[in-house]
């Protein structure tokens, strides 16, 4: 069976893989908010690290190799290069 890549999914189907971002994470690894941080405000108990999570693809941009995520456990969404993202896999809904 051939490898799934970003660019190989089946277009409106519901996809998920493991990705890794480069932000500001706490001392446990969890990502920080820093959506209202101004210019030059230092942030708090946090340090620039990468944060690797598990996301739904919501869009890919096969122009720009870039996909849209959503973090269901930091309920939010980040956008990651193709390269950073790995083990694709379908998503199964369950109510």
């Amino acid at each position: 069976m051939t490898e799934l890549t970003i660019d190989t999914i089946t277009v409106g189907e519901s996809w998920a893989c493991k990705f890794r971002v480069q932000t500001f994470v706490n001392s446990q690894g969890k990502p920080v908010d820093t959506t209202n941080l101004q210019i030059g405000e230092p942030v708090k108990d946090a340090e620039p690290g990468y944060y690797e999570g598990l996301g739904v693809i919501q869009i890919r941009d096969t122009a720009n190799k870039l996909v849209e995520l959503w973090d269901q456990t930091e309920q939010r969404t980040w956008v990651v290069s193709w390269q950073d993202c790995w083990d694709i896999d379908r998503v199964e809904w369950n109510e």
